[in-house]
């Protein structure tokens, strides 16, 4: 039961990734499925619970990628990490501010909800990241971790929920983010740790 919810979560996903949500009926994610509505309802009560477990998902593989990282506990491999996800996303130029746009406008509560959500899980991994980093030389030790990790984990956040802003300067989500995490590593890091990133 727990694999087919995870394969319509996925699926729906997918479908609100590529096309918004307030375009993608029910109906679409049964046909892309190749599933009866009736089969559809046996796991979700309505699109709006859909949705809400969607976000929920997002947020759990979130914080499934930053356990994987903070279980490496070697901050010398996970600036390797780091270095490396982002020259494997440097071409990746998908967008979602239809998604945005439906989730602001149409699901401002689950939004809202899982903003919070999300700001709470990076501030708690970013501080758990720069403790970790200053125990082994590498992010400089007069760093002050808990209002260095609330103001990343509050641009980031912002900065997805205003996306117009971004889109209006035509850059995208990606440039943003690859942008962000440069300036704040770089900002974080002792000269040692500085010559490692490069």
């Amino acid at each position: 039961m727990e694999d087919q919810k995870r394969h319509i979560i996925k699926t729906a996903g997918e479908l609100f990734f590529r096309l918004g949500i307030r375009s993608v009926s029910i109906d679409d994610i049964c046909h892309e499925l190749g599933m009866s509505k009736k089969t559809f309802y046996v796991y979700f009560a309505s699109k709006d619970e859909l949705i809400e477990q969607m976000l929920q998902a997002n947020i759990d593989y979130m914080e499934c990628k930053m356990k994987e990282l903070l279980a490496q506990n070697d901050f010398r491999r996970l600036v390797k990490a780091f270095v490396k996800h982002q020259e494997a996303e440097k071409n990746d130029v998908r967008r979602v501010p239809q998604l945005v746009y439906d989730l602001k406008k149409y699901y401002p509560r689950q939004f809202a909800d899982f903003q919070i959500r999300c700001f709470e899980a990076q501030k708690e991994y970013i501080i758990r990241y720069l403790e970790m980093g200053v125990q082994e030389g590498l992010v400089r030790a007069n760093l002050n971790i808990e209002l260095t990790a609330v103001l990343f984990a509050k641009i980031h956040n912002d900065a997805i929920r205003d996306f117009e802003v971004i889109e209006a300067h035509n850059h995208n989500m990606h440039q943003l983010a690859h942008t962000a995490m440069d300036i704040f590593v770089r900002g974080v890091l002792s000269e040692e740790g500085l010559k490692l990133y490069e």
